[in-house]
Order: C-alpha cells, then sequence, then structure tokens
C-alpha cells in the first residue's frame, strides 16, 4: 500500500496500544515505525529489475520484523526515557506496527515475501489496489481525531477504534468481492469456451467495485472489466499477442527468469526498435502500463541480454 495509509495504519495502532496513557507520542510513533519497512525502497540497486523485485523482501519479512521489535523498542525508550514504565505497551506497539504493514501488502497485487528467508514467494492476496481511499479514510479519520480533540474526553480515542474496525471491515469485504468476480469470471470464461493457463483478477484504481481479469495462454493474453454488482454475461474480454519466442535464447538469463517468476507468469513480451521488453500485465492496461524492462536486443539473427536491466 501507499505511505501514507501504512503511516495511518501504525498511527492508528498507536493509538489504540497507547494513547490514552502517553497522549499524541503514540500515534506519531506508531506512523513512523510503520513506514521503516519501506525503506528499502531507498536501496541503490544497478539493475531495474532487481530494484523492483527485492523490494518488499528483507525488510517485509515477519521473521526479520519480529526480530528487529525489541531491538526498534529498545532505541525509542533511548530516545524517550520517560517511557520506560509503558516498555511493554512500547513492544506491543512496535511489534503491531511493524508487522501489520507486510500483511496489509500482502493483500495487493504485487503481494510481499512474507516468510523471507524461508521462501522468497511473493504472497499476493490481490485484494485492494495500491491506493483505495475507502480503506485508508477512516484510519485518518480515526488518529487524526484523537489527536486534535481534547485528551480529557475519550471520543478521540473511541473514533480512533471504529476507524480501525471500520478499515478492517472494509478488507474483508475486499476478499468476499473477491470471491464474487473470480467465480462470476470463471463460470462466463467456461461458457464462452475460452481456454487460459493462467487466471488472475484485481481490483482496478481506487476501489473494489470494478475488477480487472487477465488471462494468459501460449499465444497471448486478454482481459476486461467486471462489476461486482453487474452481469457477468456481460463480461467481454480483449485479445492481445506476445512474442515468448523473443526469449527462447535467453531463457537462462537472470533478470528474464526473476521477472518471469516476479509476474507469476502474467507478462507480456515485445519487440519495439530492436529492443526486446518484458511488461508487467499486473498494473496498468495496454499501451500504458507501468512496468516495462528492455532485457535483450534483437539484431534479426539473434538475441543479445543487457547486461543491466533498465526502464526502456
Amino acid at each position: 500500500m501507499d505511505s501514507i495509509t501504512q503511516f495511518a495504519l501504525g498511527a492508528s495502532i498507536g493509538e489504540a496500544v497507547l494513547g490514552r496513557k502517553i497522549g499524541n507520542r503514540a500515534p506519531v510513533i506508531g506512523g513512523l515505525v510503520a513506514t521503516l519497512p519501506d525503506l528499502d525502497s531507498f536501496i541503490p540497486w544497478d539493475d531495474a529489475i532487481a530494484s523492483m523485485t527485492y523490494h518488499r523482501s528483507a525488510t517485509h519479512s515477519l521473521f526479520v520484523l519480529a526480530a528487529l521489535s525489541p531491538l526498534l523498542c529498545w532505541l525509542i525508550i533511548k530516545i524517550q526515557p520517560k517511557l520506560q514504565d509503558q516498555r511493554k505497551e512500547i513492544f506491543i506497539l512496535v511489534f503491531l506496527a511493524l508487522i501489520t504493514h507486510p500483511l496489509l501488502d500482502a493483500f495487493t497485487v504485487y503481494g510481499t515475501q512474507l516468510f523471507w528467508p524461508i521462501t522468497e514467494y511473493p504472497v499476493s492476496l490481490s485484494t485492494i489496489f495500491i491506493v483505495d481511499p475507502a480503506y485508508t479514510l477512516w484510519l485518518l479519520i480515526g488518529f487524526l481525531s484523537a489527536m486534535v480533540i481534547s485528551r480529557e474526553k475519550l471520543i478521540g480515542h473511541r473514533l480512533n477504534t471504529a476507524g480501525l474496525i471500520l478499515s478492517s471491515v472494509y478488507l474483508g469485504w475486499t476478499a468476499m468481492a473477491k470471491v464474487i468476480v473470480d467465480h462470476n469470471s470463471e463460470a462466463v470464461l467456461a461458457a464462452q469456451g475460452i481456454e487460459y493457463k493462467r487466471l488472475m483478477s484485481t481490483p482496478a484504481p481506487f476501489n473494489t467495485v470494478v475488477w480487472r481479469i487477465i488471462g494468459r495462454n501460449d499465444e497471448g493474453y486478454f482481459d476486461g472489466f467486471l462489476s461486482v454488482f453487474g452481469q457477468a454475461d456481460s463480461l467481454q474480454f480483449n485479445y492481445y499477442g506476445s512474442d515468448d519466442y523473443l526469449l527462447d535464447e535467453i531463457s537462462d538469463h537472470w533478470p528474464v527468469q526473476r521477472i518471469l517468476w516476479f509476474t507469476h507468469g502474467f507478462y507480456k513480451v515485445t519487440l519495439r526498435g530492436g529492443d526486446v521488453l518484458i511488461t508487467d500485465l499486473r498494473m496498468g492496461l495496454e499501451a500504458n502500463y507501468v512496468f516495462n524492462f528492455k532485457v535483450a536486443e534483437s539484431t534479426g539473427s539473434e538475441t543479445i541480454p543487457v547486461t543491466s536491466v533498465q526502464v526502456p
């Protein structure tokens, strides 16, 4: 999820755990701690595919974050000695703020390597878009109310609790919506006799009512949009080719293997001006995808892999 959402979730957790004891410091600590896993975005990788696929790995591991929680708790108390009496609550705050960050990321289409280093498999539930105001708004209202409304009253603290509950209910709704969409799309594909090797659904930007359905086969891929509340039989697909043969000579090239693994097979291959490009199909639309990677150059007679992948 986006940084604002992660800060809001951490701040809401901080308020829920310690807001009544240490006031506005609780949501501030919670919000700052919750953003720490994304510091891996600033690691200067030389390769674009490495930069993309190593994000949400070690710093998003449940094992690593659990191990770091006591150290971070000690550091906070070192900076704020007055919090010594709340050592137990500080640890709970830090642990929850850290752990919920990758868990929330796992609900997005790109997922998270939750169990690194045991496995690098990116857990991806794909039930919520990376920016969804309907989820974030309740958290913002909750912890900001707690910080603004007088601490002599419990109204702000209770609103924060309500915000956490409503956002969690909404997250549950996203999972329910995905089940509905997946069932309806599979039924339509079967009725239309459309074959596929891989099929996935992901919310359209900023909502969980309209979903994008993506299917992949040997020739290329197809996609279409389906509403949770719409008629499934109205689902229509657009078909696009993929020049997978361009990868035959470079199939053992690390960037190629890495991006095919990372996309869970939802990619397309194109030749553009002599450049061999691999496109991640999970973010964007045809002719306007977010992630494209130049992995090789084609001379017509041979395909030459690039030593460092860059975004074209």
